[in-house]
Formats: C-alpha cells, structure tokens, sequence
C-alpha cells in the first residue's frame, strides 16, 4: 500500500527553522517527507526540475519562501500537487512582502497559505488534504482536533 509524502521546499538554508514544526507535525500523523533547498531566484533549474518530477515522488507540496517568495508560485505553476505556500518572515517587511507575494497569484496556478512562519498549520493542512485517500491520517487528525477542543 502506497505511503503518503510530501515534499517540503524552501529557499534557503536560514528558513530551515520555520520548517521544524513542520517536520515534528508531519512526523506526528505519520506522513514521510523529504526536504529540499532550492532557490525560484538563484537556483532556478533545480526548482524546475524538482516540480516537473514532483508529481511522481509527492501527494503534495509544502514550499516556504521569505522576501519575494517566488519559489511557491513557481513550483505551482509547473505541477498539478496541490501547493501550501508558507511566508517566512523578514527584517525588512516583517514577512508581508512573501504573504502577498503568496497569496496574490494569477488565476489558473492557486497557492494555499498559511500564515507568516506557520509551519505547523502548513502540516495540519496537508494532513487535512491527505486525509481524503489516507484513512490512517484521518482518525489521527479526529484525535488530534478531539485534544485541540479539550484545551
């Protein structure tokens, strides 16, 4: 039987703290990841490449960028995963600039977003989207919104 995965990527090597909620929840419902470091901005081909394959390795995407925070839009536009887009805080525009850039994209190429450095709620969504074709991931997501209510 076929194990969910999901693919993680992000921009650079200084984002990677974001990412460790993400890893510690994915881990919590089960669901396998790899991780990749790829710039939409200084390593174009690599991210091309990754999307283009995507498809065969992943059920879906989690593509965290700060700044202009191309790199989700990019990998959505060449794939057909569902893409969850996280915006990683900055100095200069205190992660503002990536959400917009996240959220304000063409019709024909969607981005789900969570909020600015929202690892964890960027795993518990695309637990929520597994859920549907993993009955496993869907009684964990059952327990853990049971805990959630309970405080």
């Amino acid at each position: 039987m076929q194990k969910p995965k999901v693919g993680i990527i992000v921009g650079s090597k200084s984002d990677l703290a974001v990412l460790e909620k993400t890893a510690a929840t994915l881990k919590e419902f089960g669901i396998a990841f790899d991780l990749t470091i790829a710039s939409a901005h200084r390593t174009p081909k690599k991210v091309e490449q990754y999307a283009r394959t995507a498809e065969h390795k992943y059920d879906l995407i989690i593509a965290a960028a700060g700044m202009a925070a191309a790199l989700p839009g990019v990998v959505a536009a060449q794939t057909i995963l569902p893409v969850i887009g996280i915006p990683i805080h900055s100095k200069s525009l205190s992660g503002h600039d990536a959400l917009f850039s996240i959220v304000q994209m063409p019709p024909g190429v969607p981005v789900a977003s969570v909020a600015i450095d929202g690892g964890k709620n960027a795993a518990i969504l695309a637990a929520q989207i597994l859920a549907f074709k993993y009955p496993a991931i869907k009684t964990k997501l059952k327990k853990f919104k049971s805990r959630l209510a309970k405080g």
